[in-house]
């Protein structure tokens, strides 16, 4: 669903109506500091950073961050250091109480389970972004765009306070001369309070193979999957065999891309069948396979309590209402490699073509080893020199866009530049073709709205 798509207002509808409402934790850090710069309307993100049990930590990202009436227009955000390798505590414990109050707002007035969705391949914040989910009582890791295999055990750490580590997975580098990624809570403070509960952990997976190699191997308990079909929003598991596309550009999905439910059922751990299911036939077929249930990330995105701009979710559910919405499976646009879904919004093609590359984020960019022994960070949607110059070959720049800027764009706080604000950019599932018929002509609808009609 993207950056901060579901955010805690989502999580918490829709965990008070007695499912499993989940936030993403990807960027919030720097989703949490562009809030605090734009005045933190309704307090919200300060009534949970009053709870959070670090000392010292939430005075300080407000005296940095916090500007209590707003950036003039035009302001650029103050941005966040980029992740690296080894980055210092102050910049860890943002991304610790980034995903702090995003939980523990996500789990105010109800008794509900909450979860928080990572992804993989953003290798570097992922450990301090579970312990402050943790820190908040969150229930349910789920994590895919990857193999998480090392996140269990992980968890297991973190339960208790203890140093986590997890490969580093770095370009040229062999096998036989591994790099780590290590957090220790130790560092933020020294004397932490009792045992955390450890979390449910879901991985999120496109075959039952990878299902089975991850119960199996995993470094700690697996407690379930997330099945997840190429139909569904964000990134999807590339097709298997050589890449052949339609006349669309589109990466071309066959029968080996099918999951096998038999298999996955074999596994004696529960299920979640994610990506063209949203209704209630799907659900009720999920549940004859052997599905513990359904993930729906498409229906909630565009819902009252999503975190959507009002602007770029209007203009999609205009675009639904008239029949004129479309959802294309780009094979190039994610810097990650994997094929990224994108909602086609009038002018959005022509936005990508004339905006001038920069990377000034980061989430997506991959460490490498020059030919030199250097260790740079680099990504295929930054300004090609500086690609080329560490390394990077030319041609995997093109048709790269940049998800960081453009997803957070989406959700309201777009980075202002000289030639105009950063462009939103929208990913859906292509469930959004099929939702004239849940709308039956509203354009705008609430997440309980979503929950009944996919429990009629």
């Amino acid at each position: 669903m993207g950056v901060a798509v579901s955010n805690w207002r989502l999580a918490n509808a829709v965990s008070r109506a007695g499912q499993l409402g989940v936030v993403s934790g990807t960027g919030m850090d720097t989703v949490l500091v562009r809030r605090l710069q734009d005045g933190d309307p309704g307090a919200h993100m300060r009534r949970a950073m009053d709870r959070f049990p670090i000392p010292g930590v939430a005075k300080d990202v407000l005296r940095r961050y916090f500007n209590p009436h707003g950036r003039p227009p035009g302001t650029a955000y103050e941005l966040l250091s980029m992740y690296k390798q080894r980055v210092n505590a102050a910049r860890q414990q943002v991304t610790i109480l980034a995903n702090f109050v995003e939980v523990s707002l996500a789990k105010e007035g109800h008794d509900g389970p909450v979860g928080i969705n990572l992804l993989t391949k953003v290798q570097l914040p992922n450990m301090a972004s579970l312990y402050g989910a943790m820190l908040a009582g969150v229930n349910v890791v789920l994590m895919g765009a990857g193999i998480p295999r090392e996140i269990p055990g992980v968890l297991d750490a973190l339960a208790d306070h203890r140093q986590a580590a997890m490969r580093f997975e770095v370009e040229g580098l062999g096998r036989d001369e591994p790099e780590w990624l290590r957090f220790d809570p130790s560092e933020h403070w020294p004397t932490p309070a009792a045992s955390l509960e450890r979390p449910r952990f879901l991985a999120v997976v496109s075959s039952a193979s990878l299902a089975a190699t991850l119960a199996r191997k995993s470094n700690g308990r697996v407690d379930g999957f997330v099945v997840e079909g190429p139909t569904a929003g964000g990134h999807n598991a590339p097709p298997r065999g050589e890449l052949r596309l339609n006349e669309r550009g589109e990466p071309m999905y066959g029968e080996r891309d099918a999951v096998d439910l038999a298999k996955m059922r074999e596994l004696s751990l529960p299920f979640w069948l994610a990506g063209g299911v949203a209704s209630p036939e799907g659900r009720r077929a999920a549940r004859v396979a052997g599905a513990a249930g359904i993930q729906v990330g498409t229906m909630f995105a565009f819902c009252d309590e999503a975190g959507l701009s009002l602007e770029v979710r209007q203009q999609v559910l205009d675009a639904v209402a008239g029949g004129t919405a479309s959802v294309r499976t780009d094979p190039r646009a994610s810097p990650t490699g994997y094929p990224f879904k994108l909602v086609e919004l009038p002018g959005e093609h022509d936005s990508a073509q004339h905006r001038q590359r920069i990377c000034d984020i980061g989430y997506l960019r991959t460490p490498a080893r020059t030919n030199e022994g250097k260790l740079v960070y680099r990504c295929p949607a930054e300004p090609v020199d500086a690609y080329v110059a560490k390394g990077g070959d030319v041609a995997d720049t093109v048709g790269r866009r940049c998800l960081c800027n453009g997803l957070i764009a989406t959700v309201g706080h777009p980075q202002p530049r000289a030639a105009g604000n950063e462009p939103p950019l929208v990913t859906s599932g292509d469930d959004l073709l099929r939702m004239p018929r849940f709308l039956s002509g509203r354009r705008r609808y609430t997440a309980q709205d979503v929950i009944d009609y996919l429990l009629s």
